[in-house]
């Protein structure tokens, strides 16, 4: 029987890949180094401590991994105040509301900072939905490890087979299916290069896995 639902933040809620990718790519130029798409694509789900130490070692930065962050996340802040676009994607909220309204418990497992995802989730007012949020960058591994899904499992209270994951991405998919949890993919408009092969069912619109229709598939 489902029970709760476990949501991946960037790509799934928000569209802010976008966001990060314009304050990721700004770091870029002040550091001076190129970053090839194919390279940056591979990283897309990880932390962004982790994705920095990454780099940090791929290109010989002299600044520090945390350092990196801070620049990043400098960006990041004057890009966010200042994209008038920048909303929730379509349909996320009607899902979300769907699952509360028939007591499923949702929780949050987000490579994003917790300080990203509090801004988030004030802007559109989502914190009265969530029992819990798990931040990847307060762990010692990032995805595709399983860690933030194990954790996000015990926060729901229930076990993995009463649980599903809503991932966008490569490396979501990855730590979901490692964590031994169903897993469901959204491919939208905005996605790219990513691989879904892994994911127990893929989705381009949210009304697919409506409160009704999911619990007839898990």
């Amino acid at each position: 029987m489902l029970r709760a639902v476990i949501f991946d933040m960037d790509g799934v809620i928000v569209e802010s890949e976008p966001l990060h990718h314009k304050a990721y790519y700004a770091m870029f130029d002040e550091i001076g180094i190129t970053v090839s798409s194919d390279f940056y694509s591979i990283m897309t789900g990880k932390s962004t401590i982790n994705l920095c130490r990454e780099l940090k070692e791929h290109y010989d930065i002299p600044q520090t991994a945390e350092e990196l962050v801070s620049m990043k996340r400098r960006h990041y802040d004057i890009i966010f105040e200042n994209d008038k676009s920048f909303d929730l994607i379509e349909g996320v909220r009607s899902l979300i509301e769907d699952y509360w309204k028939n007591d499923l418990t949702l929780v949050l497992a987000s490579s994003s900072s917790m300080r990203s995802i509090d801004r988030i989730f004030t802007k559109f007012d989502l914190n009265q939905y969530f029992k819990a949020k798990i931040s990847g960058a307060e762990l010692e591994a990032s995805k595709p490890h399983p860690e933030i899904f194990l954790k996000a499992t015990e926060a729901t209270g229930f076990k993995k087979e009463e649980c599903f994951v809503i991932e966008d991405a490569t490396n979501g998919i990855e730590a979901a299916k490692g964590a031994g949890l169903y897993c469901v993919a959204f491919d939208s408009v905005h996605t790219k290069k990513q691989d879904y092969s892994k994911a127990d069912r893929i989705i381009s619109n949210f009304n697919e896995i409506s409160f009704d229709r999911i619990t007839k598939l898990i």
